[in-house]
């Protein structure tokens, strides 16, 4: 069973029942029950357009479950609308399918949610990871804006904010999770910066090729990952550096700030210096400065203490650390369970490492590795940890 082609055909399927006037709810149960008969015959009877029959499959599904709940004239008005068996339309609907699940009665966070489970792929469980949350309690709240979309027309496509926080999150899902959706979410990002004129649209693309040009260096042989300043920078992919820079100086031209482009000017940084010691620290705490002014996020501080921490040296970047939880109650960063987030423990540990503190850091690192988010970081940390415990012991 080929689960590669079936989740890059899922946004497709569910366009074209979509486009046939199958409302959106309604619409991703019936491609997923395809997709379940899919996995079920296909080992033994694969299809010859393979699109074309998990599209005949879902709408069936679809008009099965409408006959049980709607009038006799309308379900005839279904049944003669029913397409013959054929190849199925070459139209990706997955971009539009993204605006669409953007809808007005949405929270962001439902919206967002929403699209990675129906449109992007996702299991609730790797949406759950993202969001910090329970299985159990994202599980719920995509069931309610199912419930919450059910029976609306998406007439009304959601703001390209929304799009654009959904996009990186599918990247970011796909360059550090164990589903690889960053190729398709740079895909997407193209389409619609082709098709919208849009300074943040743009800084979102040149966030994306920056941080994808670095993957081949991320990761060791034995898939340990790799920390920036010690990535071999030969590895890089200087074409996507390249196309990065002129897509984000292209953008900035236009004098409209906004967060992706900040973000893709950090990104742009790091990729311009030769070697780690050469990076322009100084300036990434400025544009760091920059995105705490548009953004004020916990998350923000967060980096920006280990930007200053490289600037101006682990001292500063620790009484950085230190005003973010002092700032306000509940300034720390936190998951919206009121958990510190994993990576606020690992950057005490790296500053204090840096400041010669080695028992300290030893015991931040293993403290952090408890509370990562996937195990080739948790291994990372623990090596971190150990690896401290041993200078000490010598």
């Amino acid at each position: 069973m080929d689960e590669v082609l079936l989740r890059s055909l899922t946004p497709s399927v569910l366009g074209i029942l979509v486009r046939r006037g199958a409302d959106f709810a309604a619409a991703e149960d019936a491609v997923q029950d395809a997709l379940v008969e899919a996995v079920r015959v296909w080992p033994a009877d694969p299809p010859r357009d393979a699109k074309g029959w998990l599209v005949t499959v879902a709408w069936r599904r679809f008009l099965d479950a409408t006959r049980a709940d709607t009038a006799r004239r309308r379900r005839e008005d279904l049944v003669d609308e029913e397409p013959a068996p054929g190849p199925a339309p070459a139209v990706d609907d997955t971009l539009q399918l993204y605006f669409l699940c953007a809808h007005p009665s949405l929270t962001p966070s439902s919206a967002v949610a929403l699209t990675l489970r129906a449109v992007g792929g996702l299991t609730t469980r790797q949406i759950a990871q993202a969001y910090l949350v329970p299985e159990a309690t994202m599980a719920q709240r995509i069931s309610r804006a199912k419930r919450t979309v059910s029976g609306v027309r998406f007439d009304r496509p959601g703001d390209v904010a929304t799009v654009l926080r959904v996009l990186y999150l599918v990247f970011n899902e796909g360059y550090s999770g164990d589903v690889d959706l960053a190729a398709e979410a740079i895909r997407l990002t193209r389409q619609l910066a082709a098709a919208i004129d849009h300074p943040e649209v743009a800084g979102l693309l040149a966030l994306m090729l920056l941080h994808h040009a670095r993957r081949a260096a991320r990761t060791a042989p034995d898939g340990s990952l790799v920390p920036l300043a010690e990535q071999d920078r030969g590895r890089w992919d200087t074409r996507s550096i390249a196309e990065g820079v002129a897509i984000l100086q292209s953008a900035l031209a236009r004098d409209r700030l906004g967060e992706f482009q900040a973000q893709a000017a950090i990104a742009a940084l790091h990729a311009d210096a030769r070697t780690a010691e050469e990076t322009d620290w100084v300036q990434i705490v400025e544009w760091y400065d920059e995105l705490v002014r548009l953004t004020d996020s916990p998350v923000v501080r967060l980096n920006r203490a280990v930007a200053v921490g490289e600037a101006d040296g682990p001292r500063a970047g620790l009484a950085a650390l230190a005003a973010l939880d002092d700032s306000s109650p509940g300034s720390r960063p936190r998951s919206s369970r009121g958990d510190p987030i994993p990576r606020y423990t690992a950057v005490a540990a790296y500053l204090h490492e840096r400041d010669g503190d080695l028992a300290t850091a030893a015991r931040l690192y293993a403290e952090a590795a408890q509370k990562a988010p996937n195990l080739a970081e948790r291994d990372h940390l623990t090596r971190q940890a150990a690896r401290l415990n041993a200078r000490r012991g010598r």
